[in-house]
């Protein structure tokens, strides 16, 4: 083959591989990922625990690793290093990522919304402003 034709054959390829990795890296918004937190607050706080943990420091941590957290034996078994990806696929339905977890959430599944969701934690996960001391 020429190099005409490898081009011919190969940039379907790429533009199909382009499109399948551009749509799974959606750009968030902490402002509106803000406003989407607040249905979280019942349970979560950037700064502190509550009925679920803290979430300073969220991004690089191991699940289920907050000292003074009683977390299930499901999420401290899970192993999941919390990353946009981890957080992305958890929040889109927590009960299938984590099978015995007791957060009682059935997740989020709009795909813009959980990357906005993402952004805002993102934002306040390593905030020094309110993640002192909060690790």
């Amino acid at each position: 083959m020429y190099n005409s034709e490898i081009s011919l054959v190969l940039a379907p390829v790429a533009f199909i591989i382009s499109l399948a990795a551009s749509s799974n890296c959606l750009e968030g918004s902490p402002e509106a990922g803000n406003q989407i937190y607040a249905s979280c607050i019942a349970c979560h706080s950037p700064e502190r625990n509550r009925t679920g943990p803290r979430h300073c420091g969220l991004f690089g941590r191991k699940s289920g690793s907050v000292s003074g957290f009683e977390y299930s034996t499901a999420m401290r078994e899970a192993s999941i290093i919390w990353n946009t990806e981890t957080l992305d696929r958890f929040l889109e339905s927590p009960l299938t990522i984590v099978p015995g977890t007791t957060m009682g959430f059935a997740g989020i599944k709009d795909d813009k919304k959980r990357q906005d969701l993402i952004a805002y934690l993102k934002s306040v996960s390593d905030s020094p402003g309110i993640c002192v001391n909060n690790r």
